[in-house]
């Protein structure tokens, strides 16, 4: 008998070796993600080398619009692992271009609008030209004025619009920006459409549209992928712009862990998510905009000490690299990125030859996801 627990015991000391040995292994070498993430950079910059040029697809749009923001977010996050001088003044020249201005001008009160200001806030702590934030202040001034707190009636608001008052928050050092935040995400949480923030599932329909009796062709409830992928990448960039001592931390804590534990059982074989996250038959399929969120988020949240890395770690990095193997092509464009919309439907067919309407979000969000992924511990 005790020669069996002795086997037992070590055949058990033997496997937790053998697992965190490979646990340990998974971490990619921070050349070859540094490699994937200018790869796929330089093919963007190349393709567009003039940053104030007009996007068209079914419409011609100004280059400030959010697509073009979610970029220089992962742009400046991409920076701060490999300052190149070239990604700063193409940043730079970008909001130049714009006077450093918001399309709809400060009176501007919607999200998608306001994305920009992310990264003209980041420039002006590099450099602090006043005309840098001037209008991004003024439009978030003149919201917190109006007193009007719905807003945000869809969760891609959340990610475009948070970071910025965060960031005037953090650079004012005044609280009552956060409390406005605070107030404008709790209604898209709790109100909007009786509330967008589904508990018992730990993920968020896209928009009151999607709130039951509405489901998917299976009959569950219509979780968009990049919806609350966006999700993710707002409460990221709050907890990390934020102070430690900012009101309402634990919230936005609280709902970014249940909100990973409700996606690593969602994860598909081959490392991707599906763009429904709870019907895999609609329009299944690798999608690397959403799976490049959660990877961000998981990185981020290891990272930063937040989750436990022997649970997130085999699941982000086996996203990683299937995007890095299955998604990034030889020429640094990037395949199953699903077009712009609102649901699984939208922009499809998603496949490695496809693009999208827009290429650049989707490499915003792929930056995003590597520069987090580069910072992890071997």
């Amino acid at each position: 008998m005790k020669n069996t627990i002795k086997l037992n015991g070590t055949l058990f000391m033997a496997l937790m070796i053998t697992f965190m040995n490979s646990y340990a292994q998974k971490v990619p070498a921070k050349k070859s993600v540094l490699t994937a993430m200018t790869s796929a950079n330089a093919y963007f910059m190349k393709k567009w080398p003039d940053p104030g040029a007009t996007i068209t697809t079914n419409t011609t749009r100004p280059s400030n619009i959010w697509t073009r923001a979610v970029y220089y977010e992962g742009l400046m996050a991409l920076y701060t692992v490999q300052p190149s001088k070239a990604y700063y003044d193409y940043a730079v020249d970008w909001g130049q271009k714009h006077q450093w201005g918001l399309r709809g001008g400060i009176s501007t009160s919607n999200g998608d609008n306001q994305a920009c200001g992310q990264t003209y806030i980041d420039l002006y702590n590099i450099d602090k030209q006043p005309e840098r934030i001037k209008d991004i202040k003024a439009s978030v001034d003149l919201m917190m004025q109006s007193g009007k707190i719905d807003d945000w009636t869809w969760v891609d608001a959340l990610q475009m619009g948070m970071p910025v008052f965060a960031k005037l928050g953090a650079l004012y050092k005044d609280n009552a920006y956060y409390e406005y935040m605070y107030q404008m995400y709790m209604h898209t949480k709790t109100s909007e459409g009786g509330g967008l923030y589904n508990l018992k599932d730990g993920l968020w329909w896209r928009d009151k549209s999607f709130v039951p009796p509405y489901k998917e062709p299976n009959r569950k409830d219509c979780y968009w992928s990049r919806g609350n992928g966006w999700v993710i990448a707002a409460l990221v960039r709050v907890l990390d712009i934020m102070p430690k001592n900012a009101p309402h931390r634990e919230e936005y804590l609280k709902t970014y862990r249940e909100m990973l534990t409700a996606l690593v059982p969602l994860q598909r074989p081959d490392g991707f998510w599906n763009v429904s996250l709870h019907d895999a038959d609609h329009f299944g399929g690798k999608e690397t905009s959403g799976t490049a969120l959660f990877v961000y988020g998981m990185a981020w949240g290891i990272n930063n000490g937040f989750i436990n890395a022997k649970v997130y770690q085999p699941v982000l990095v086996k996203a990683w690299n299937a995007m890095a193997k299955d998604a990034l092509n030889a020429d640094g464009s990037l395949g199953f990125v699903q077009g712009t919309g609102k649901e699984p439907k939208d922009g499809q067919p998603v496949t490695f030859t496809s693009r999208p309407d827009f290429e650049d979000y989707g490499l915003g969000c792929f930056l995003l996801a590597g520069t987090e992924v580069y910072k992890l511990k071997k």
